[in-house]
């Protein structure tokens, strides 16, 4: 019983929201809230400050996260081991992965891989989705990762992990203090924009449609080819930019960086392992079942 409840307060931790929280675990807001006072009440201390709509972890609340995120490490690990005991594993991997998923989430997975399974040669290059399944289909990757899924019929998709793509802006910025934006104000707040074909862009474009907006309606400030530029931009700017949570992790735990809310705009995506139709047992499998028990967060 408690399991679960350490999993719903550290579900509602890494999303600083009950509702998104909610979600995930495919449970009622009203349960979240239930479960993170029974914590507090058996702990006697209180896990999150609240003000307004928006809510940050107390110092007990770091705490407990740190805490249970070595749990549900040991818990991954077990399970991994346990599926793989007495099994020996040779050869090469050769992955294909998206810039935000080849920058930003795989460098630490295939780090604690490589130290699991030493005999294994591992190599990543970055493409497009295009180029990815392309590579694919002629043998020159054994897996790709994508950002969102394709619909090429001779390959097979499987759900990575949920990426969710925030309107981030400056800690001091002046619009850091509303819970949340309108429309009208979001088409007047200077953005940084990444370059026309990006997927993150697409994405973008295609979740502000249900709200009247076209990218062109929006207040460009200035166009650049990588996340990494845009973060370096935003720390001396007052301009906000779309980036996905993944990019702007240790930014937002170092309060460098903050989240502004859009009324009535939830920008969320997959990404996705993809591989041929009927491909054998492989070390792709063995990889996509340790990356799938790895905690990205």
């Amino acid at each position: 019983m408690f399991d679960f409840r350490l999993q719903v307060f550290h579900t509602v931790a890494k999303r600083l929201n009950f509702t998104k929280a909610a979600e995930e675990l495919f449970i009622s807001q009203p349960a979240v809230t239930k479960h993170i006072r029974e914590i507090e009440r058996h702990y006697q201390v209180k896990l999150f400050d609240r003000k307004g709509s928006k809510i940050s972890l107390t110092p007990a609340g770091h705490t407990l996260y740190e805490h249970a995120d070595r749990i549900f490490a040991i818990y991954r690990d077990l399970e991994f081991e346990l599926n793989n005991f007495n099994k020996e594993h040779r050869g090469e991997l050769r992955i294909g992965a998206s810039t935000t998923i080849a920058q930003y989430l795989l460098p630490s997975i295939l780090a604690a891989f490589h130290e699991k399974f030493q005999d294994i040669r591992l190599s990543l290059s970055t493409h497009n989705t295009e180029q990815i399944e392309r590579s694919l289909e002629n043998g020159e990757i054994d897996l790709g990762i994508i950002e969102g899924h394709s619909k090429q019929s001779q390959f097979k998709y499987t759900a990575f992990t949920k990426d969710e793509i925030l309107l981030i802006a400056r800690a001091d910025h002046p619009l850091a203090r509303k819970e949340w934006i309108t429309r009208e104000e979001l088409m007047e707040i200077p953005l940084l924009l990444r370059e026309p074909g990006s997927g993150t862009l697409e994405v973008i474009a295609h979740e502000l449609k249900p709200l009247g907006i076209k990218l062109g309606q929006l207040k460009r400030e200035m166009q650049l080819g990588s996340t990494e530029s845009i973060k370096g931009y935003l720390k001396k700017s007052k301009a906000m930019a779309f980036l996905s949570v993944f990019t702007v992790l240790p930014e937002l735990h170092n309060k460098e960086f903050t989240v502004v809310d859009i009324e009535h705009l939830n920008i969320e995506r997959h990404f996705f392992f993809i591989q041929p139709h009927g491909q054998k047992e492989s070390i792709a499998e063995l990889f996509m079942k340790f990356a799938l028990h790895y905690n990205l967060r």
